[in-house]
């Protein structure tokens, strides 16, 4: 038997780590994904943990919209990141069955001039219902296409009407360590806390959330209200939301305080800068093998890039 030595391998026939990397995850993913689309055909996942059968009525279709080739379902619900059910990919799926959705209210306060607590059913109805097909880019480098559902955010905040003050809009998630068990490790400061400048929050593509594919949102994807804000790392779009608070200073959010050197407050999608750990210059879309460029700001830079025109996107990252 011919035993090769370190040093008679050829640097050619070595898998470089990044590549070793990414295919590890990919089969990882797809392992998942295959095992839980299975156990949906077979009708063994609980409630909330595949996906959500309440249809949503009524929605028109947005010109926001990209027409780009949509994620499977199944990996939306069951390959992403919601640490309040544990830190893996399938955690989210595997565990947010027992969340409730139902009684579920939104208090919004601060610098508003209308403070309101609103129920779910409200928000439901507070304005039309559209689908949205955005592009979505995770920090860790992996990225899909999701028909969400849903309505500008800007049409909550008219009705609350913010003062002269309100310079910022604070999102935080339901802190509940009983339904949400990763809650229970100190993975990050809870409850997570997210933020957007006035500006962004307002922006016509900032999108309040409550369905994906013309249904309800399934728990494991933010049930059952989320924001989505397509141009910025999917980290910003807060999930479970049960508390909007307007101010006049810069919240601090979770990654923040969590890692300041690596999740800045604003967070857009620039393959120019990279995360301290890895490049963003290049994204894998979920369903394929190989990696494509990432887009300024997610491919919405006609739409957004006036937002920080005098701002210095390396700086604030």
């Amino acid at each position: 038997m011919l035993i090769r030595r370190p040093y008679d391998i050829k640097p050619s026939e070595i898998t470089s780590q990044t590549l070793y990397r990414d295919r590890r995850e990919f089969i990882r993913a797809a392992a998942a994904l295959g095992a839980a689309g299975g156990l949906a055909a077979a009708g063994l996942l609980g409630p909330g943990q595949a996906r959500s059968a309440e249809k949503l009525a009524g929605l028109k279709k947005s010109p926001f919209s990209t027409n780009e080739t949509l994620t499977a379902l199944e990996s939306v619900t069951n390959y992403n990141n919601f640490y309040e059910f544990g830190t893996d990919k399938e955690d989210p799926a595997a565990h947010a069955g027992k969340l409730k959705t139902r009684p579920w209210t939104v208090k919004v306060e601060g610098e508003v001039k209308k403070p309101k607590t609103f129920d779910i059913e409200e928000l439901l109805k507070l304005a039309p219902l559209e689908e949205r097909i955005y592009r979505m880019r995770c920090v860790e480098g992996w990225s899909m296409v999701i028909p969400w559902v849903g309505y500008p955010l800007s049409e909550l905040i008219k009705r609350v009407e913010p003062t002269g003050n309100a310079k910022f809009i604070e999102f935080h998630t339901l802190l509940d360590p009983e339904q949400m068990p990763g809650q229970k490790m100190p993975i990050l400061d809870w409850p997570y806390v997210e933020g957007l400048r006035m500006d962004e929050a307002m922006h016509p593509l900032t999108l309040l959330t409550v369905g994906l594919y013309g249904q309800a949102l399934p728990n494991q994807n933010g049930a059952p209200v989320r924001t989505v804000v397509p141009w910025k790392y999917g980290f910003k779009s807060a999930k479970s939301i049960v508390r909007i608070r307007f101010t006049e200073q810069q919240p601090m959010t979770a990654w923040e305080m969590s890692a300041p050197r690596e999740y800045g407050f604003y967070s857009n999608v620039n393959p120019k800068v990279d995360h301290p750990r890895w490049s963003q210059a290049r994204e894998r879309r979920i369903g394929e093998f190989r990696k494509r460029e990432t887009l300024m700001f997610n491919g919405y830079g006609d739409q957004v890039a006036g937002l920080y025109a005098v701002m210095d996107l390396k700086k604030n990252f």
